[in-house]
Formats: structure tokens, sequence, C-alpha cells
């Protein structure tokens, strides 16, 4: 693969070219409008200045990639916290973040939206991976009968989103074959700490009453996390945030939050409430009063420098919400808290052991 800076600087229109692709309106708006790609081997190895310059186009991806890369990588995210993908439309600073990337790395499954058509034309000329492209096409989750139409929040499945981990260290060991052993022990370590918040996000959310285990939000995002950890999800939006809710079903959601007792529904940091409020006056004017509760992060996570600014942060603060506005009891801690608790109990057990 030519390096797209020697394209730049050998041929000036290619360069307009890109900027005009990332600054226009690309055909295919919305996510989860294709089918997976099958993950493909980056077809050149590094061969430019250390660390690695990766653009990463959502936070939860520069996690992974800051996670896996480690030193060898210098990781610039393009979209900041609450901004939502779905909807996102790429800027003149864009355009300079991939111009002087070695590699960019993207969720996929078009969450990005009017980005995605962007990335598929600059992996002619420089390296982009897709997180979802690692993943097993069996474990993702589909809209209905259709093979196209497939559900981007890989994430909020947490064992899931390890593996994709797993698949970009070997994506970054076939990049730089170099730091092969570095990628690949950093993954371990990282899997490792999410395997750990798999089970404390198990543990904590089936302390819900099964009663209450309904997940009403303000769009389709959670399907992952409601499959993972046992959730019935309920999107007021479908998993666009760009499609609308009709009346039917606002109708049909302010029914089951009265005839099934629910207390809660919860609102996104990255999408507008205006649907949840219209459900929640719906069930008050049937008699049922509901608490809208959050926020929650789906496809953003929280501010840089916060814990809700990492990864399992986000996950963690989304668990422990869900778990306390759902009635869980007792009242789950938070995961690092579960950690200690954890420590302590397995240093009691060796403590009585002969």
């Amino acid at each position: 693969m030519l390096h797209f800076r020697f394209l730049a600087d050998f041929l000036g229109f290619k360069q307009a070219f890109l900027a005009i692709a990332l600054l226009g309106v690309a055909v295919i708006g919305g996510c989860g409008q294709s089918a997976m790609s099958k993950r493909q081997a980056p077809t050149a190895n590094f061969s430019g200045t250390p660390p690695i310059r990766v653009i990463a186009t959502v936070g939860m991806v520069a996690d992974m990639v800051q996670a896996v890369g480690g030193e060898h990588v210098r990781v610039e995210q393009m979209m900041s916290a609450g901004v939502d993908p779905h909807l996102y439309k790429p800027t003149r600073d864009d355009v300079r973040l991939v111009m002087k990337a070695d590699v960019v790395v993207s969720s996929g499954l078009h969450l990005e939206g009017k980005l995605s058509e962007t990335l598929e034309k600059l992996a002619r000329t420089k390296p982009v991976y897709s997180i979802a492209d690692g993943l097993p096409p069996e474990l993702l989750i589909r809209d209905g009968d259709s093979q196209e139409a497939v559900d981007p929040h890989i994430w909020m499945d947490i064992s899931l989103w390890g593996q994709g981990a797993s698949a970009l260290a070997e994506w970054l060991a076939d990049f730089d074959p170099t730091h092969a052993g570095d990628y690949r022990r950093n993954a371990t370590e990282y899997v490792d700490q999410l395997e750990q918040l798999h089970r404390f996000a198990t543990e904590t959310i089936h302390t819900i009453p099964e009663s209450q285990r309904y997940f009403v939000t303000s769009h389709d995002a959670f399907r992952y996390f409601g499959r993972a950890y046992q959730l019935e999800v309920v999107g007021v939006q479908g998993f666009s945030t760009e499609s609308e809710a009709g009346l039917r079903r606002v109708n049909a959601i302010v029914n089951l939050l009265v005839e099934r007792q629910i207390r809660s529904v919860f609102f996104e940091s990255s999408v507008a409430s205006r649907s949840l409020q219209a459900i929640v006056e719906g069930a008050s004017a049937r008699g049922r009063q509901i608490e809208i509760a959050g926020p929650l992060y789906s496809d953003a996570m929280g501010e840089a420098g916060t814990y809700e600014g990492t990864y399992i942060g986000m996950m963690d603060h989304n668990i422990t919400t869900v778990a306390r506005a759902l009635g869980a009891s007792p009242p789950p801690q938070n995961f690092h808290d579960y950690l200690d608790a954890a420590k302590q109990k397995l240093a009691q057990i060796n403590e009585r052991q002969p």
C-alpha cells in the first residue's frame, strides 16, 4: 500500500479529493446499514518514525488502542465526548488528522455514519482498521432477518469488546512485528480487566428483580448489553439516532411501562431526550410516575480525564446506574469496590487454608 503522505506530496489533487470527500455528505447516512467486511491484515509494515500515530474515531476505540498499543502508539481521538457518531460530519481538522496519521482505527459497522464511506476510500491509500472486522460474524446482532443491517454498538457487550482487543493486538503485531510481543501482552492484561468487569456486570445486573428487567432508553444502543446481561431492552428510536420514534412506538412503550409497573427509563449523554419525555408524560397521564434516570454513556464516553472518560469507567457507570434505577437489592457498589471485596474474600480464604 502506498503511504498516503507520499501520494499527497506526489499528486496534489489527491489531497484536494480527500478533503472534498471528508467534508462532503456521504451517500450512506446512518449506522448499521452494511454487513461486516472481512478482517484483513495490513498490506504493509510500519516504516515511519515511532511511536505509531493512530487516529481513532470514537472514545471507546481510542481507549482500546491505547491499552493495546501502549508506549508504541500515540492516539488522537477524532470525536470528542458527547458527540453522536451517527450524525457526525467530518471537519477540516479531521482532514489534517488523517493526513498525518500512520493508521486510522474505527469501530465499524457504519457506527461512524457519514464518515464510513470516507474511511472505505481512505483504506485504498492508508492502513484503516475496524474493530468490528475482528469479531465473529455470528456474534453480531442483526435487524430481524436482514443480513445487511447490523447493530454497531459492539462495545456494550464487555466480553465481545475484549475479543476485539485481542484481534486488534494481532493486527498491530502484523503491522509492527518488532513489538508484536508487547501488543499481545498488553492485550492479555486489558482483556483480563474486561473479563473481571464482565463478571461484575453479570452479578450486579442479576440483583435487579426479574419483573423490573426492562431497560428503556433513548435509542436502541443497548441490545448487546441486554443480550449479555439478560435485560429486555427497549429503544425509543432504532439503533441509529437518525431514525425517529413514531406515535405508535411511543404508545406501545407507554403501555409497557404501565402494565409492567416499570420505575425508570434512561437518557443518554449523546442523544436528545425529547422522545423519553413524551413517554414519561404519556405514562403520567395514565397514573404511572416514571423517573428519567441517567445519563448513560452509549455512543460516546464521558469527558476526557474523568473515570467515565475511560471504557471501563463508562461501563461501570452504566452498570451501576441501571442496576440502582431498576431496584437492585442490595444496591451495587462500583467496579473498584467489587474488586476490593473480591481481593479481601480471597485473602480470607488463603488465611484459613493450612
